[in-house]
């Protein structure tokens, strides 16, 4: 009987770890470049920088110039900064994680 318990509550573990982990894994919101380019450090935001819908987060060199390869699409905060500076990005390419503002 005891084996039973034991196995009972380690189910119980698990399936509260997994909704604990789904919740948390939807608050953050992928940011895509919509440029390919070389990142540049001037602009190249940073974890832990409140953002609003529209901020530009990353510059690309471009063949014209530089250019804003990715704008926030969320009000939030960025959690993750996955470039740094002198990375080939390509169209697509996820960028900035932000974590979503509560509404």
């Amino acid at each position: 009987m005891a084996h039973k318990k034991s196995i009972l509550f380690i189910t119980v573990l698990l399936v509260i770890g997994a909704v604990a982990w789904s919740m948390a894994a939807g608050q953050t919101v992928d940011q895509r470049g919509v440029l390919a380019g070389s990142v540049l450090a001037s602009g190249l935001t940073s974890p832990g920088v409140a953002v609003h819908e529209g901020d530009i987060l990353v510059y690309v060199q471009t063949i014209t110039g530089p250019a804003a390869a990715v704008r926030a699409t969320v009000d939030g905060v960025v959690r993750e900064v996955l470039v740094k500076p002198g990375d080939q990005v390509r169209t697509g390419d996820i960028l900035v994680r932000i974590e979503a503002a509560k509404r």
